[in-house]
């Protein structure tokens, strides 16, 4: 099954096919044909799946309906995981059968020929009695005479009967053992089986132990209005990656928060601490000032415990998130069907547009989106090779100019083309990373738009500004100086893992006006997922 990850659903949505006039003809007849084969098919994997998983699964979605999260979150998320469970035991047991299924279905490795046995056993001629002056055709024989009958062979003169006769067994016996010795026949080894590479499996999501992660998980997934036969394993994973990417930014801004609450009401001292604690984390200025400018406002209202002021703080940040976006007009941004989608990925050298593309297109083909990327990348030493790895692990073709210096915007004339011709959903161009005060490379990106839009004027283009969430306030100034010269749309944030500036979310959305599409939280092909301010939120202040 697909998850769509664009459009947040276990399935992706297909166009729907008009049934000919013919087909419309021939539906009867096929519909009683196809039955039997259909209750077959329903028989054998009722018969393949275990009764236990099978009544297991069936429970645990009744009594999802029951369980309320409010009431009992615990076992709510005890229910969904023995529901995750069970598909993944029905899942293996489906697999299973199947494979038994195929090797039964193969022929069998033809078995040895009677004549093959029979040529191993002694011919008739064999069996039958030798002249009484002749030996039995046997090698030891024959040599041991011949051995003992040379002359140069033959015992010392000076030797006794006993010792000559010893001598002679010794050598017969050596011959013997020559002869006889068993041929050894090396059988070729069999080739170990290579693990997968362990980045590849990392990669794929699995169902962990029932621990205070997956628990956590759940609940974020509850508080969204989701059922307990709702939650799938791709979200589970992902919370549990970017709760696990955003641990560095948690770690000192929980923490102080930790420090400064008690159990007492909200103060202005400790107003002031978290000013200093937003600040820390690049959150800016002016979304700090908004957040604390509303705890004020809900202060001078009435009296605010901590787990309130969380909550309100929560919220606030939230909301912060939510306003470019919301102004946006597209809550979550998708590749539209049945039409051309150009995203061009454009930033500063190292932010990591290259390995951003390469997750995007690995995103898009397991959402059930058809790909390709573009090599736009001309002037940066080994890019199109890159990009061409990228390629290779989602399987998505790579659209390159072999020669060094090419134009870039040539290139994404022969992409598009291509996409075209082939039906492609989602083109990925890969730009060189610039500097904003570089207006001939800035001039560069509008050269490639008016191609974009010559060319395919129906299509839907997207202008991503890659961001290091390790810059912090540099970062910032990059979006709003890219948000002049090159017609942003959006903003992915990358390397959330790998520094305590995660707060620079919230001055990108609040300052710069651009909504956060897609983050960053780990350096797997799938550390990359669609942004959710209230996943977002809650990775940030989990434990609170």
């Amino acid at each position: 099954m697909v998850y769509d990850w664009f459009n947040r659903s276990p399935e992706a949505p297909q166009p729907p096919e008009q049934p000919s006039k013919s087909e419309e003809t021939a539906a009867p007849v096929t519909d009683q044909d196809s039955s039997p084969a259909i209750g077959s098919v329903e028989e054998s994997a009722e018969s393949a799946s275990e009764p236990g998983a099978t009544e297991s699964t069936q429970a645990s979605t009744e009594q999802s309906t029951e369980v309320s999260a409010e009431d009992d979150p615990l076992e709510w998320a005890r229910l969904a995981y023995a529901r995750l469970k069970a598909q993944k035991e029905l899942e293996k047991t489906t697999q299973s059968g199947s494979t038994e299924s195929s090797v039964s279905s193969e022929p069998t490795a033809a078995t040895p020929e009677p004549i093959a046995s029979e040529s191993a056993t002694p011919s008739p001629e064999a069996d039958s009695p030798q002249p009484s002056g002749l030996l039995p055709q046997s090698p030891v024989p024959q040599q041991a005479p011949t051995a003992a009958a040379d002359p140069a062979q033959a015992p010392a003169p000076g030797l006794s009967l006993l010792e000559q006769a010893a001598a002679q067994r010794q050598e017969r016996q050596q011959q013997i053992e020559q002869v006889s010795a068993p041929v050894v026949v090396e059988q070729p080894k069999a080739k170990p089986v290579l693990p997968l590479d362990a980045a590849d499996q990392s990669d794929e999501p699995s169902l962990g132990e029932f621990d205070e992660t997956f628990t956590w998980s759940a609940e974020v997934l509850a508080a969204q209005g989701l059922r307990a036969d709702q939650v799938t394993l791709e979200e589970i994973d992902w919370l549990g990656r970017l709760r696990q990417g955003l641990e560095k930014t948690r770690q000192g801004f929980v923490t102080g928060l930790l420090e400064n609450l008690g159990d007492d009401p909200l103060t202005p001292e400790v107003l002031d601490d978290l000013e200093s604690l937003l600040l820390r984390a690049d959150a800016g200025v002016q979304a700090t000032d908004q957040v604390l400018d509303a705890l004020r406002r809900r202060m001078n209202e009435q009296v605010v415990d901590p787990t309130e002021g969380i909550r309100f703080l929560k919220e606030q940040l939230r909301d912060l998130l939510d306003q470019p976006t919301l102004a946006s007009g597209v809550k979550l941004l998708a590749p539209q069907r049945d039409q051309l989608n150009v995203w061009l990925m454009v930033g500063v050298n190292g932010v990591g547009k290259t390995t951003t593309l390469g997750k995007l297109a690995n995103l898009a083909v397991r959402s059930g989106y058809s790909a390709m990327i573009a090599a736009a990348d001309t002037f940066r030493a080994a890019a199109v090779q890159q990009v061409q790895v990228w390629g290779d692990r989602s399987d998505v073709p790579v659209i390159a100019n072999a020669s060094s210096n090419a134009d870039p915007a040539a290139v994404v004339f022969d992409a598009i083309g291509a996409a075209r011709a082939k039906g492609t959903d989602l083109v990925l161009v890969d730009t060189a990373g610039r500097l904003q005060t570089k207006h001939n490379l800035m001039e560069e990106l509008e050269k490639i738009r008016r191609v974009v839009d010559r060319l395919a004027p129906e299509a839907h283009v997207e202008s991503l500004l890659v961001l290091d969430a390790s810059q912090g306030q540099n970062g910032l100034k990059q979006a709003m100086a890219f948000a002049k010269a090159a017609g942003l749309t959006g903003v992915v944030i990358t390397k959330l893992d790998g520094t305590a500036r995660g707060g620079v979310a919230l001055a990108v959305a609040s300052e710069a006006g651009l909504p956060i599409r897609f983050i960053g939280a780990g350096e797997g092909i799938r550390d990359l997922r669609p942004f959710n301010s209230f996943e977002f939120v809650e990775a940030l202040l989990a434990g609170r």
